[in-house]
Protein backbone atom coordinates (compact mmCIF):
# COMPACT_ATOMS: atom_id res chain seq x y z
CA UNK A 1 0.00 0.00 0.00
CA UNK A 2 1.22 3.31 -0.99
CA UNK A 3 1.09 6.80 0.90
CA UNK A 4 2.49 9.79 0.60
CA UNK A 5 4.29 10.23 4.20
CA UNK A 6 4.54 6.43 4.99
CA UNK A 7 8.20 5.22 4.23
CA UNK A 8 8.44 3.26 1.67
CA UNK A 9 11.74 0.95 2.85
CA UNK A 10 11.24 -1.64 5.67
CA UNK A 11 13.79 -0.23 7.55
CA UNK A 12 12.77 3.41 7.38
CA UNK A 13 9.22 2.53 8.27
CA UNK A 14 10.06 0.36 11.30
CA UNK A 15 12.03 3.92 12.54
CA UNK A 16 8.87 5.59 11.48
CA UNK A 17 6.34 3.58 13.65
CA UNK A 18 8.43 3.34 16.32
CA UNK A 19 8.48 7.29 16.72
CA UNK A 20 4.72 7.77 16.10
CA UNK A 21 2.79 4.89 17.94
CA UNK A 22 4.03 5.74 21.41
CA UNK A 23 3.07 9.54 20.99
CA UNK A 24 -0.22 8.25 19.85
CA UNK A 25 -0.31 5.85 22.87
CA UNK A 26 0.70 8.91 25.27
CA UNK A 27 -2.06 11.13 24.15
CA UNK A 28 -4.63 8.48 23.11
CA UNK A 29 -7.05 10.29 25.59
CA UNK A 30 -6.66 13.58 24.53
CA UNK A 31 -7.17 12.47 21.18
CA UNK A 32 -10.62 10.72 21.76
CA UNK A 33 -8.67 6.95 20.41
CA UNK A 34 -10.96 4.26 21.81
CA UNK A 35 -8.70 1.87 23.90
CA UNK A 36 -9.80 -0.71 21.80
CA UNK A 37 -8.69 0.80 18.55
CA UNK A 38 -5.55 1.97 20.19
CA UNK A 39 -5.06 -1.57 21.01
CA UNK A 40 -5.95 -3.35 17.96
CA UNK A 41 -3.59 -1.03 16.13
CA UNK A 42 -0.63 -1.67 19.18
CA UNK A 43 -1.36 -5.45 18.44
CA UNK A 44 -0.80 -5.22 14.70
CA UNK A 45 2.62 -3.23 15.66
CA UNK A 46 3.65 -6.02 18.02
CA UNK A 47 3.18 -8.20 14.86
CA UNK A 48 5.08 -6.17 12.63
CA UNK A 49 8.06 -5.67 15.40
CA UNK A 50 8.48 -9.23 15.93
CA UNK A 51 8.30 -10.63 11.97
CA UNK A 52 10.81 -7.79 11.26
CA UNK A 53 12.95 -8.64 13.66
CA UNK A 54 13.73 -12.21 12.61
CA UNK A 55 13.15 -11.03 8.97
CA UNK A 56 16.62 -8.37 9.72
CA UNK A 57 18.06 -11.49 11.59
CA UNK A 58 20.23 -14.11 8.93
CA UNK A 59 19.77 -16.73 11.23
CA UNK A 60 15.96 -16.78 11.21
CA UNK A 61 15.76 -15.16 7.75
CA UNK A 62 13.54 -17.76 5.37
CA UNK A 63 10.67 -17.27 3.09
CA UNK A 64 8.14 -18.17 5.23
CA UNK A 65 9.20 -15.43 7.71
CA UNK A 66 9.88 -12.66 4.47
CA UNK A 67 6.11 -13.27 3.65
CA UNK A 68 5.19 -13.06 7.09
CA UNK A 69 7.35 -9.75 7.14
CA UNK A 70 5.47 -8.44 4.03
CA UNK A 71 1.77 -9.39 5.33
CA UNK A 72 2.52 -7.76 9.07
CA UNK A 73 3.42 -4.97 7.23
CA UNK A 74 0.03 -4.26 4.89
CA UNK A 75 -1.87 -5.24 7.70
CA UNK A 76 -0.23 -2.60 9.89
CA UNK A 77 -0.32 -0.49 7.27
CA UNK A 78 -3.67 -0.01 7.00
CA UNK A 79 -4.20 -0.15 10.63
CA UNK A 80 -2.67 2.93 11.02
CA UNK A 81 -3.18 4.78 8.01
CA UNK A 82 -7.57 4.61 9.19
CA UNK A 83 -6.44 5.84 12.95
CA UNK A 84 -4.42 8.66 11.49
CA UNK A 85 -7.33 9.71 8.86
CA UNK A 86 -9.86 9.21 11.83
CA UNK A 87 -7.98 10.67 14.80
CA UNK A 88 -5.10 12.79 13.75
CA UNK A 89 -5.13 14.12 10.42
CA UNK A 90 -7.10 16.94 11.13
CA UNK A 91 -7.25 16.64 15.18
CA UNK A 92 -7.46 20.41 16.92
CA UNK A 93 -5.82 18.97 19.17
CA UNK A 94 -2.75 18.21 17.59
CA UNK A 95 -0.59 21.86 16.21
CA UNK A 96 1.25 21.57 13.17
CA UNK A 97 4.86 21.11 15.22
CA UNK A 98 2.94 17.95 16.88
CA UNK A 99 2.33 16.56 13.25
CA UNK A 100 5.87 17.18 12.32
CA UNK A 101 7.35 15.16 15.52
CA UNK A 102 4.96 12.39 14.49
CA UNK A 103 6.23 12.59 11.31
CA UNK A 104 2.73 13.32 9.32
CA UNK A 105 2.01 15.82 6.85
CA UNK A 106 0.60 18.98 8.00
CA UNK A 107 -2.88 20.30 6.09
CA UNK A 108 -3.79 23.58 5.64
CA UNK A 109 -6.37 24.31 8.75
CA UNK A 110 -8.75 25.93 6.00
CA UNK A 111 -9.93 24.16 3.31
CA UNK A 112 -12.79 23.29 1.24
CA UNK A 113 -14.76 20.73 2.10
CA UNK A 114 -14.60 17.62 -0.59
CA UNK A 115 -17.61 16.26 -1.84
CA UNK A 116 -19.17 12.97 -1.04
CA UNK A 117 -18.21 10.71 -4.08
CA UNK A 118 -21.78 9.93 -5.70
CA UNK A 119 -20.90 7.17 -7.82
CA UNK A 120 -19.25 3.83 -7.25
CA UNK A 121 -15.54 3.79 -8.64
CA UNK A 122 -14.99 2.03 -11.49
CA UNK A 123 -12.99 -1.17 -10.70
CA UNK A 124 -11.41 -4.46 -12.65
CA UNK A 125 -10.13 -7.52 -11.14
CA UNK A 126 -7.65 -9.93 -12.14
CA UNK A 127 -5.00 -12.98 -10.97
CA UNK A 128 -1.64 -11.26 -10.79
CA UNK A 129 0.23 -14.69 -10.33
CA UNK A 130 -0.66 -17.23 -7.41
CA UNK A 131 -2.26 -16.34 -4.49
CA UNK A 132 -2.55 -12.37 -5.94
CA UNK A 133 -5.03 -10.47 -7.11
CA UNK A 134 -4.76 -6.98 -8.79
CA UNK A 135 -7.73 -4.88 -8.47
CA UNK A 136 -7.62 -1.81 -10.59
CA UNK A 137 -9.78 1.40 -9.99
CA UNK A 138 -10.91 4.72 -10.98
CA UNK A 139 -13.22 7.24 -12.02
CA UNK A 140 -14.01 5.19 -15.04
CA UNK A 141 -13.01 2.58 -16.72
CA UNK A 142 -10.93 4.95 -19.10
CA UNK A 143 -9.56 6.77 -16.12
CA UNK A 144 -7.14 5.88 -13.10
CA UNK A 145 -7.78 8.91 -11.77
CA UNK A 146 -9.80 9.78 -8.22
CA UNK A 147 -12.87 12.09 -8.38
CA UNK A 148 -12.40 15.35 -6.61
CA UNK A 149 -11.70 15.67 -3.13
CA UNK A 150 -11.21 11.92 -3.06
CA UNK A 151 -8.53 10.29 -0.67
CA UNK A 152 -8.55 6.43 -1.49
CA UNK A 153 -10.60 3.50 -2.08
CA UNK A 154 -12.40 1.11 0.42
CA UNK A 155 -12.40 -2.36 -1.27
CA UNK A 156 -14.91 -5.02 1.14
CA UNK A 157 -14.56 -8.55 0.44
CA UNK A 158 -15.52 -12.21 1.56
CA UNK A 159 -14.18 -15.65 0.38
CA UNK A 160 -17.35 -17.88 -0.27
CA UNK A 161 -18.83 -20.71 -2.50
CA UNK A 162 -22.29 -18.33 -2.65
CA UNK A 163 -22.33 -15.02 -4.12
CA UNK A 164 -23.24 -12.38 -0.96
CA UNK A 165 -26.65 -10.88 -0.93
CA UNK A 166 -25.93 -8.32 1.07
CA UNK A 167 -22.40 -5.33 1.21
CA UNK A 168 -22.63 -6.55 5.25
CA UNK A 169 -21.34 -10.21 4.49
CA UNK A 170 -18.50 -8.93 2.55
CA UNK A 171 -16.34 -9.17 5.91
CA UNK A 172 -12.96 -7.95 4.96
CA UNK A 173 -11.74 -4.09 4.27
CA UNK A 174 -8.67 -3.19 2.17
CA UNK A 175 -8.39 0.52 1.22
CA UNK A 176 -5.17 2.16 -0.92
CA UNK A 177 -4.99 5.51 -2.16
CA UNK A 178 -3.59 4.93 -5.78
CA UNK A 179 -4.23 2.32 -8.04
CA UNK A 180 -3.67 -0.85 -8.34
CA UNK A 181 -4.64 -2.71 -4.84
CA UNK A 182 -2.83 -5.89 -4.42
CA UNK A 183 -4.32 -8.98 -2.59
CA UNK A 184 -2.79 -11.36 -1.33
CA UNK A 185 -3.90 -15.17 -0.39
CA UNK A 186 -2.95 -18.25 1.39
CA UNK A 187 -2.46 -21.32 -0.52
CA UNK A 188 -5.11 -23.01 0.64
CA UNK A 189 -7.18 -20.58 -0.55
CA UNK A 190 -6.52 -20.86 -3.85
CA UNK A 191 -9.28 -21.36 -6.30
CA UNK A 192 -12.05 -20.36 -3.99
CA UNK A 193 -14.32 -17.57 -4.85
CA UNK A 194 -13.49 -14.18 -4.14
CA UNK A 195 -16.71 -11.53 -3.45
CA UNK A 196 -15.94 -7.93 -3.12
CA UNK A 197 -17.19 -4.27 -3.88
CA UNK A 198 -15.70 -1.47 -4.08
CA UNK A 199 -16.47 2.46 -2.56
CA UNK A 200 -14.82 5.95 -2.44
CA UNK A 201 -13.75 8.01 1.15
CA UNK A 202 -13.21 11.40 0.87
CA UNK A 203 -10.51 13.44 2.56
CA UNK A 204 -12.97 13.82 5.47
CA UNK A 205 -13.37 10.51 6.03
CA UNK A 206 -17.28 10.55 3.87
CA UNK A 207 -17.79 7.29 2.27
CA UNK A 208 -19.99 7.05 -1.09
CA UNK A 209 -22.29 4.45 -2.58
CA UNK A 210 -20.85 0.88 -2.72
CA UNK A 211 -20.29 -0.32 -6.44
CA UNK A 212 -22.36 -4.07 -7.67
CA UNK A 213 -20.71 -7.14 -5.49
CA UNK A 214 -18.51 -9.06 -8.59
CA UNK A 215 -16.37 -12.36 -7.93
CA UNK A 216 -13.40 -13.98 -9.02
CA UNK A 217 -11.43 -16.98 -8.61
CA UNK A 218 -8.32 -16.95 -6.36
CA UNK A 219 -5.46 -17.90 -8.70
Amino acid sequence: MRSDFIPTTDAAFNGWQGNLMPKVATRATELTIPSDVLAAVQALGTRWNTAYALAEDPSTRTKGVVKEKQEARDAYEAGLRKLIRTYLTYSPVLTDQDREDMGLPVHKTTRTHAPVAGNAPFIAAAGHGPRVVRVDFGESQTSAAKPAGQHCIELASVIAEVRPTEIDELIHSAVDTHTPLLLTFKESERGKMLWFAARWENTRGEKGPWSEIFGLMIP
